[in-house]
């Protein structure tokens, strides 16, 4: 497991390594019951403090993509078997959609246009390697 995190980002660094623990599993380079570097070793590697590392973890395993247990690794939980309720989606997928719709109609960018983009993304998920 390859993480980075960049000061020019401008996501707090815990989010980050969210997004890339989730980009991973979506990926197919992280799979269920894989290990993830220990608090300590993953904060030691980025150059981050601890906390940092142990809130990302922490969301990770209150959203289940992750299980913690006290001693152990944290391990790459089983992916959702039945569809998110329409609540955790408005909350995780609609309302961040709403705003990246509105930040690209501030860029100039068609509807069309947005369109195609999200396609293309899409399409490059599925070669991507993605299980889903």
């Amino acid at each position: 497991m390859l993480i980075s995190v960049s000061e020019k980002d401008p996501r707090p660094l815990y989010l980050q390594i969210i997004a890339q623990v989730k980009a991973q599993i979506r990926d197919g380079l992280l799979s269920p019951g894989d290990e993830l570097p220990s608090v300590r070793e993953l904060a030691d590697s980025l150059g981050v403090n601890l906390h940092t590392v142990h809130k990302g973890y922490q969301m990770l395993r209150d959203q289940g993509v992750i299980h913690l247990r006290l001693g152990q690794r944290a391990k790459v939980a089983e992916l959702r078997q039945a569809p998110a309720s329409r609540d955790e989606v408005e909350s995780a997928v609609v309302a961040p959609l709403k705003e990246l719709i509105t930040e690209a109609f501030h860029l100039g960018l068609s509807e069309a246009n947005f369109r195609r983009l999200v396609e293309e993304l899409l399409e490059a998920k599925g070669q991507g390697g993605g299980k889903r």
